[in-house]
């Protein structure tokens, strides 16, 4: 029989607050580590990091709340300009976010490991996108699923490697282009509303899974909103879309999603 052109190839995963609950667990608590090293007296509440999420990538988000809050900043002296610190900011928060990971500090987010490991056993391919650095995908991978898991992704877009971040779409552009795939045969899985523009703009069919800095964000372009994968044991809540009578996202549910 020949195959359907909408057959489920590949999934496509953003990284923070999807895979894991990182922006919680590890990115707030490392970028206030890192203020902290520095001299500064900043520091991120859950409320006010909330609101810092509608900015796309952590450099920006510093430059964002400088720009915002921080109307007298003096750059400190040894730094060109005020990129250059913020550069300087952001890889010491990496280095704090990547203890943190090593720590067991930031665990996955239910039903993760499993999905990744049915469509690994049954020919899926998988992909990464998102606008956290390698070095914090590879963090997180190796003290998760081991220092294998990076393998187990056919193409890991992150971080700078396109020139606009999301909601643009120039990331899961990137990696369909690598994958070589067209989006009718992918699914997309984010947990922010600029992750899902920046995928639906691709042709992308997404997933949401929320989160508690996410939960209250129009999610209205998404093809299924739930809490969470779920577990056999463990049900998903379905917040809106039709999950076919599953009880937790495996692959059956994904080519149904895909093929419909």
């Amino acid at each position: 029989m020949a195959q359907t052109t909408r057959e489920l190839k590949a999934l496509i995963f953003d990284v923070d607050g999807t895979l894991a609950e990182t922006e919680r667990d590890g990115h707030r608590p490392a970028f206030n580590q890192a203020f902290a090293d520095n001299g500064l007296d900043w520091q991120w509440s859950e409320a006010l990091y909330g609101e810092l999420l509608e900015v796309s990538g952590g450099k920006e988000r510093i430059r964002a709340y400088v720009q915002q809050s921080q109307p007298n900043f003096v750059l400190p002296d040894g730094f060109a300009d005020l990129a250059d610190f913020i550069k300087h900011l952001h890889a010491v928060k990496t280095q704090h976010y990547k203890q943190f990971a090593q720590e067991g500090r930031i665990p996955l987010r239910p039903g993760v490991k499993r999905l990744l490991n049915e469509a690994r056993d049954k020919g899926i391919r998988l992909a990464i996108a998102t606008t956290t650095t390698p070095a914090n995908v590879q963090a997180l991978l190796e003290n998760t699923l081991g220092a294998e898991s990076l393998s187990w992704f056919e193409v890991i877009a992150a971080g700078d490697m396109v020139p606009h971040k999301k909601p643009a779409p120039d990331i899961f552009e990137y990696a369909l282009a690598h994958l070589n795939l067209p989006p009718e045969n992918c699914l997309g899985f984010e947990d922010t509303n600029n992750g899902l523009l920046s995928a639906t703009q691709t042709g992308l069919k997404t997933i949401i899974t929320v989160n508690d800095y996410t939960r209250q964000q129009d999610f209205s372009q998404a093809t299924l909103v739930i809490s969470d994968f779920g577990e056999p044991e463990q049900p998903f809540q379905v917040i809106a879309g039709d999950a076919k009578d599953a009880q937790y996202f495996d692959i059956a549910l994904a080519q149904a999603i895909c093929a419909a």
